[in-house]
């Protein structure tokens, strides 16, 4: 990674060569491919845990053991699908999403986007 001090700032039209290009195409794919789905799910399952708790209460309220009932254990499982959630994509983004930013930034960096001067070579990529 460049030095701060070392680093030329990009302009909008680089950002926008990145921004057409296959890379960020891939990248976004990549990314809503696991968001979308997983926040419908999340979603799904949240709306279900307030619709149980509102228009069954005698099932929420069924004790499992001590004053432990099905609504309590069903909230706590909220938190642990969170968790889940967040650890499933971390993992994601390291195998499909970083390596693909991590490139694309690497490329920003080094100007790889910007327009070629006149007599330039386009760059590669």
């Amino acid at each position: 990674m460049t030095e701060p001090t070392e680093r030329r700032l990009l302009t909008p039209e680089e950002y926008r060569a990145a921004q057409n290009s296959p890379e960020f195409a891939e990248l976004r794919r990549k990314f809503r491919s696991f968001a979308v789905p997983m926040t419908v799910a999340f979603l799904v399952w949240y709306l279900l845990y307030v619709l149980l708790s509102t228009y069954a209460q005698d099932f929420m309220s069924t004790r499992v053991f001590g004053n432990v009932n099905v609504g309590l254990l069903l909230g706590l499982a909220q938190f642990v699908t969170t968790f889940l959630i967040t650890q499933l994509y971390v993992r994601h983004a390291g195998k499909s999403t970083d390596p693909i930013a991590d490139e694309m930034r690497n490329r920003l960096e080094a100007h790889e986007f910007a327009a070629p001067s006149s007599g330039e070579e386009a760059p590669r990529g």
